[in-house]
């Protein structure tokens, strides 16, 4: 029969194992919680990346999107323009760009062969892959192990999100979507 101090110890466990899926959870009056917004001129389905002001619209039916705040790349290290979801991957490898090594090989060389997903990972839990004609862009749109980033400007192109936003994105965005980064 469990005893009450080995019912504790049990629950004190339990809730110590959810603390880093706590961790990033934005709560219901967060400036970083998703909201539904008026959006219109866009097909249901689009998602718009507006990098200008960190945020992210997953259009909606009848002139409505959820809106997102996302970090983005700094200043000459985006994609604009129109890109398709070519595909979509979960707990993604990563591997930094060659420019990216070239840029800082103190902190890029090391993962030169890439690493593997995980909560280490820079892209998070999920990644979207965005392809432009037939192409991989080398951009994509994905979770972060760096959540103090989002809304700021600091990545190399790719557009950040908590990674429980880009897990709902993930489940909500099919392969074939369409992309337009303003």
């Amino acid at each position: 029969m469990l005893d009450r101090r080995a019912f504790l110890l049990g629950l004190g466990a339990v809730a110590a194992s959810s603390v880093p899926a706590l961790a990033h959870h934005t709560g219901s009056n967060s400036k970083l919680a998703p909201k539904r917004v008026r959006y219109g001129g866009y097909s249901p389905g689009t998602l718009v990346v507006d990098p200008r002001n960190r945020r992210l619209y997953h259009v909606q039916n009848g002139g409505y999107a959820t809106r997102y705040v996302v970090a983005v790349g700094r200043a000459g290290a985006n994609f604009k323009g129109t890109a398709v979801i070519a595909r979509k991957a979960k707990w993604p490898s990563w591997r930094p760009t060659d420019n990216m090594i070239r840029r800082a090989p103190r902190r890029y060389a090391k993962y030169r062969n890439g690493m593997p997903g995980g909560p280490n990972n820079p892209l998070g839990a999920r990644a979207l892959y965005l392809y432009k004609n037939g192409k991989d862009t080398y951009y994509r749109i994905h979770g972060t192990n760096e959540p103090r980033s989002i809304g700021r400007a600091v990545s190399n192109g790719c557009i950040r999100m908590l990674n429980e936003h880009v897990e709902q994105l993930y489940e909500r965005v099919p392969v074939g979507a369409k992309v337009v980064v303003l």
